[in-house]
């Protein structure tokens, strides 16, 4: 299936989550080398171990954040555990507070507490960030709080700016440091109706990836202080994140930041018209038990539940696009629970092509190639 489906993603007319970085070798290259002379000049000399080039995307980061500084790290997962072992060492407390299902528990094998000598407790495991009395009345210490903005597996959701604040406030209070896991930051700003700087202000620290919101070849930043992102390029090294020259990556990151950054509330605004569409849609083609999770989508990335197995709605997928050059759902499927999966969707630029019309079509034309309830 997995076969199937990327082929079916290459030869598709449209499709509604279509992912930039998808692409083949040959478009990605294409696509840099056509926008990368709007963002640097490429006859400059290339970096070396961090400088030149990678200076000035760190500048620029730190720039949109509003932060002291920042430092390039070759993956989201390094620059968060270095980030907050950093806070650890300064705090004295190994302990980090996060929620159940950020991204460090779920998806990187017990990194922190494998690598990083971190302390991983869990505030809540409900689909929402951590409330404010569940900080301040949590039983154990701990020495940072870690939000991650927004919480992916939870349905890309995020707080109420107040709800935010008050967060942040709880753990002020229990004297710790509080780090945003922002892999996703970039796309928060609409929901919350504040600039990156203000968002990012809130925290002591926080780190941003390139690829997720931005379409970048990989990369992520961690900003904050600049007596911490000083320390932190010290761990960078002994992780093994002194990679010699990564231009064409951080070519790509400043291409993210000049192109898709300012139409990513764009891609927000017409998510909601995409989400309110699917629901309609379903509704009318008879589908008893059908979700779009959040009802109102917090960010251009947001969720659908069926009452099929997974095997069953990744066939029909695939289906459609092999037979109508149309891909309403290009991400797999994952089961969570007898009978039920879902599947994330991502509004980007190919998205902002359908009408609501255009999605209802497709969504009776998905449904009739489901099997019948």
């Amino acid at each position: 299936m997995y076969e199937r489906r990327g082929a079916a993603q290459r030869q598709a007319r449209r499709i509604l989550s279509r992912a930039g970085w998808g692409g083949t070798i040959r478009e990605r290259l294409a696509h840099l080398a056509e926008a990368a002379p709007e963002v640097y000049d490429l006859d400059e000399p290339a970096d070396v171990y961090g400088t030149r080039i990678v200076a000035a995307l760190e500048e620029r980061v730190a720039a949109l954040l509003g932060t002291e500084d920042a430092a390039f790290f070759p993956t989201g997962t390094m620059a968060q555990q270095v980030a907050l072992r950093c806070w650890a060492a300064r705090t004295g407390d190994p302990t980090v507070a996060l929620h159940a299902l950020a991204h460090p528990e779920v998806h990187e094998r017990n990194a922190f507490s494998q690598v990083s000598g971190l302390r991983p407790v869990r505030v809540t495991s409900e689909p929402r960030l951590p409330t404010a009395a569940e900080i301040h009345d949590f039983e154990e210490p701990f020495g940072a709080l870690m939000l991650e903005l927004p919480l992916r597996d939870a349905g890309f959701v995020l707080p109420t700016w107040e709800e935010l604040t008050e967060v942040v406030e709880a753990a002020r209070e229990r004297d710790a440091v509080v780090h945003f896991d922002g892999a996703r930051l970039w796309e928060c700003t609409d929901h919350f109706g504040r600039p990156l700087e203000e968002i990012a202000g809130l925290a002591d620290s926080v780190y941003v990836l390139f690829y997720k919101s931005l379409d970048g070849f990989g990369g992520a930043a961690l900003a904050g202080p600049k007596t911490l992102v000083e320390e932190s390029k010290t761990w960078r090294h002994r992780y093994g994140g002194m990679v010699f020259q990564q231009f064409p990556t951080v070519l790509s990151a400043l291409v993210g930041l000049e192109r898709e950054l300012p139409r990513l509330p764009d891609y927000v605004r017409h998510a909601r018209v995409v989400a309110a569409a699917l629901r309609e849609g379903f509704a009318e083609a008879g589908v008893a038990w059908a979700r779009v999770y959040p009802e109102v989508p917090h960010t251009h990335e947001f969720q659908v539940w069926l009452p099929y197995e997974p095997d069953v709605l990744a066939e029909a997928a695939v289906r459609q696009a092999e037979e109508t050059s149309v891909m309403l759902f290009a991400n797999f499927w994952d089961s969570k629970g007898p009978g039920l999966a879902f599947t994330e969707v991502v509004i980007r630029a190919a998205g902002l092509e359908w009408t609501a019309d255009d999605v209802r079509r497709a969504v009776a034309d998905f449904v009739a190639r489901l099997p019948a309830p």
